[in-house]
């Protein structure tokens, strides 16, 4: 099976042919993007981005240039280039930083082999593929703190080893002339409940930040036709039933059709209490009757304290869904890098959009 960007590059590959993917397995001083950014390259497409400007046009250029002697190969072939772009200098760019970028080709071939190399059910954030940046040799997978190859130099079987052991970030790794990088970024599972007008928007915002959404309402006729990318549709008639089975540490944003089937999402929740964090679209009126309403639950004052109403960023204030939708995300995204949700104190006074 294929996962994560692999999973991206197959469907490149079925209808475009061979692709080059484009990294930047390093970034000094300052650059548009950081390592672990990445584009991938077919003859007419190209999908993701590197930063943009005259780096990606000179990037595009030069990956291009690689594509016509695979077409039809019916070989892996592992063609690697490397490649150093002082960006000041050579492209005119005002950032001034220098990065260098890792460019290979990718066939039909070679990723059948890869595929056989993977195994069902493994999650992409849990995996991290190797390969050299000299060309000639397959990607490689590494699954857990044991995987430890002796043709692997000494600092990268290192530096796997701390990462797959949780010592150091799960993120992209340059040493002795190797890279190696997740096969799918760390999302953090969310919960979004209703798939009203801010539901819509919400879902939209979101599923370009670090959340694996799981976008729950009670029928499939309320959402979409299409999807937003990495938005799971789950169709619940209960969905507080739902928010009984999400994993512990899930990110919790409630604003349903009904009041009441929000109340027992927020109860529900809150009872639990294994959650990164809650939030509920609210008024003043809708916080002060729902607050009174889950004491008489009998929760806690401090397990109450930890419900967001009403959601988004102080200040950023509004009625329009998009507006709310990015107030929601911004806010959310802090409390992801400030390290998940309790790091920031819940609000009480009255911001954001409510109902």
């Amino acid at each position: 099976m294929t996962m994560g960007w692999l999973a991206e590059l197959a469907d490149m590959v079925a209808v475009h042919g061979p692709v080059v993917r484009v990294s930047i397995v390093r970034a000094d001083g300052s650059a548009p993007r950081g390592a672990g950014a990445a584009m991938t390259v077919a003859a007419e497409v190209f999908t993701g981005t590197i930063g943009g400007g005259a780096l990606e046009h000179e990037a595009l250029n030069a990956a291009r240039k690689m594509l016509p002697e695979h077409r039809g190969a019916a070989t892996p072939g592992w063609r690697r280039s490397v490649r150093d772009y002082p960006l000041g200098p050579s492209l005119g760019q005002c950032c001034g930083g220098h990065v260098r970028l890792l460019f290979a080709v990718v066939a039909a071939a070679g990723l059948a082999a890869l595929t056989d190399a993977l195994g069902a059910g493994e999650k992409a954030a849990e995996v991290m593929a190797l390969r050299p940046l000299k060309p000639g040799s397959p990607m490689e997978f590494a699954r857990h703190r044991k995987d430890d190859r002796d043709h692997w130099p000494l600092p990268l079987r290192r530096l796997v080893r701390e990462t797959m052991s949780g010592v150091r970030p799960r993120g992209p790794i340059l040493a002795a002339d190797w890279y190696a990088e997740p096969l799918g970024p760390d999302l953090a599972p969310l919960f979004l409940y209703g798939a009203g007008h801010v539901g819509r928007a919400a879902a939209k915002v979101l599923a370009d930040l670090p959340f694996e959404v799981h976008w729950v309402d009670t029928g499939a006729d309320r959402y979409p036709d299409e999807m937003p990318p990495r938005v799971h549709r789950l169709v619940a008639a209960d969905p507080a039933r739902a928010a009984r089975h999400a994993p512990a540490g899930a990110w919790h944003v409630v604003m349903t059709f009904s009041h009441a089937i929000d109340l027992e999402i927020c109860r529900t929740v809150l009872a639990r209490g294994d959650f990164a964090y809650l939030g509920v679209i609210a008024s003043k009126t809708k916080r002060a009757r729902f607050v009174r309403r889950l004491r008489d639950a009998g929760l806690s004052e401090a397990t109450v304290a930890r419900l967001h109403a009403p959601i988004g960023l102080p200040g950023l204030e509004g009625k329009e869904p998009s507006v709310i939708a990015v107030s929601l995300a911004a806010d959310l995204l802090l409390r992801l890098r400030a390290g998940e949700g309790e790091a920031v104190q819940p609000r009480l006074g009255e911001t954001g959009g409510g109902s």
